[in-house]
C-alpha cells in the first residue's frame, strides 16, 4: 500500500476513534456526537493525506512525526477555536487528541508502506 493511502485510511480509523471518545465528556456533548465523530474522521483523512504525501517525498522519521504532529494542531486548532453553540471553547479536549493522532500518522506514514519506485530513464 502506498504512502498517502495508509495515511489515509490510519488517518481515519484513529480520527474516528478520537470522535467517538467525546461520548464520555457528557450529555451536552453526546448530542452533537454525530458531528463531533463526521469532522474528527474528516479531520483525520486530511491529515493522513498530507503526511502521506510528504512520506513520499521525504524520509525522515523526525519531520514526518513533527509535520503529522503540527498538522493535526493546526485542523484541531481550526475547530476547537469555533467552540459550540454556546461560546465554550473545548480546546484542551480536541487539540491534545488531534496532535497526538497527527504524530502517529507521521510515524506510520514515514515507517510503513510503499516508498515509491524510482525507474531509470531509458537511455
Amino acid at each position: 500500500m502506498n504512502k498517502p493511502i495508509l495515511g489515509v485510511l490510519v488517518g481515519a480509523l484513529l480520527g474516528l476513534i478520537d470522535g467517538a471518545s467525546a461520548w464520555f465528556y457528557g450529555p451536552e456533548i453526546q448530542a452533537q456526537i454525530v458531528g463531533i465523530v463526521i469532522g474528527s474522521t474528516f479531520k483525520g483523512l486530511i491529515t493522513g493525506m498530507l503526511a502521506g504525501m510528504l512520506a513520499r517525498k521525504v524520509q525522515s522519521l523526525p519531520i514526518g512525526i513533527a509535520f503529522g504532529l503540527l498538522v493535526g494542531l493546526a485542523l484541531s486548532w481550526a475547530v476547537a477555536s469555533m467552540g459550540d453553540e454556546s461560546g465554550k471553547h473545548y480546546y484542551w479536549e480536541i487539540m491534545l487528541p488531534g496532535s497526538l493522532l497527527g504524530a502517529i500518522v507521521g510515524f506510520a506514514t514515514q515507517r510503513y508502506g510503499r516508498a515509491p519506485e524510482v525507474q531509470e530513464a531509458p537511455r
